[in-house]
C-alpha cells in the first residue's frame, strides 16, 4: 500500500487514506460482493491471488475492513416501517444517554449531529405503532432526553453500506456554489457520546 500523499488521492482529487488504486478496487468489488472468493478478485482487479490475500489481509488487520456480513431487505423480513428520530439531550447527560441507546435493539443507526438536534437514530418496526410506542414509551421517558422529533421514511432511494473517495465527485470547482453551510457548533458534552 502506498503512504506517500502524493500518491494516496483518487483520480478525481480525494484523499484515499493511504490506500491505492488497487486496494480501492478492491473495495469496490467486495461491496459488490463480499464473499467473492481471493481467485475471482484477484481476476477482477487484475492482480495475483497472493497479492490480493494480503492486502486483503493488510486492510482487515489495519481497520479498513472492519467486516464482513450479510445485506438483508428489511422489508422481506417483516420491518415495513423505518423512522428517523432526531433527539436533542439535557447537557451534561451525555454519557447516560449514549448508555442509553446502546441497549436499544430497535436502533439501527445512532449518529451525533450538529444543528437543532443533537442525534439522530434511525429505527425499524413492523408498523406504525411500533415507532409511536419506541418514540414515546422508549425514548421520550429518559430523563436525560429534552426533546425528541421523529419522521417516518416513505423511501429509502440509496442505501450503500460504505462509500469510497473514489465515489466523491471532484467538486473543487468553486464557482458551482450557491450559498454557504453554517454548522452548528457541538453542545457541551457531545463529544462524550462520540467516544466509544
Amino acid at each position: 500500500m502506498l503512504n506517500d500523499e502524493q500518491d494516496n488521492r483518487s483520480p478525481s482529487g480525494q484523499k484515499t487514506g493511504g490506500l491505492d488504486k488497487v486496494d480501492l478496487r478492491i473495495l469496490e468489488v467486495l461491496r459488490e460482493n463480499g464473499r467473492i472468493s481471493m481467485a475471482a478478485l484477484a481476476e477482477r482487479v487484475n492482480v495475483s491471488r497472493a497479492s490480493v490475500y494480503n492486502r486483503v489481509e493488510q486492510m482487515t488487520s489495519s481497520g479498513v475492513i472492519t467486516g464482513f456480513t450479510a445485506q438483508v431487505d428489511p422489508a422481506r423480513v417483516g420491518l415495513d416501517i423505518c423512522a428517523l428520530v432526531f433527539v436533542t439531550v439535557h447537557p451534561q447527560s451525555w454519557h447516560r444517554f449514549r448508555e442509553g441507546i446502546l441497549q436499544m435493539p430497535d436502533v439501527e443507526f445512532c449518529t451525533v449531529t450538529t444543528g437543532e438536534h443533537d442525534a439522530m437514530l434511525v429505527m425499524r418496526s413492523v408498523d406504525i405503532g411500533g415507532v409511536h410506542e419506541f418514540v414515546t414509551g422508549v425514548v421520550a421517558v429518559r430523563p436525560e432526553v429534552k426533546s425528541v422529533v421523529s419522521v417516518v421514511v416513505l423511501d429509502e432511494v440509496v442505501r450503500k453500506s460504505f462509500l469510497l473517495p473514489t465515489d466523491i465527485p471532484d467538486r473543487s470547482n468553486g464557482s458551482n456554489r450557491l450559498g454557504m453551510t453554517r454548522f452548528t457548533s457541538a453542545a457541551n458534552g457531545r463529544s462524550e457520546m462520540a467516544r466509544g
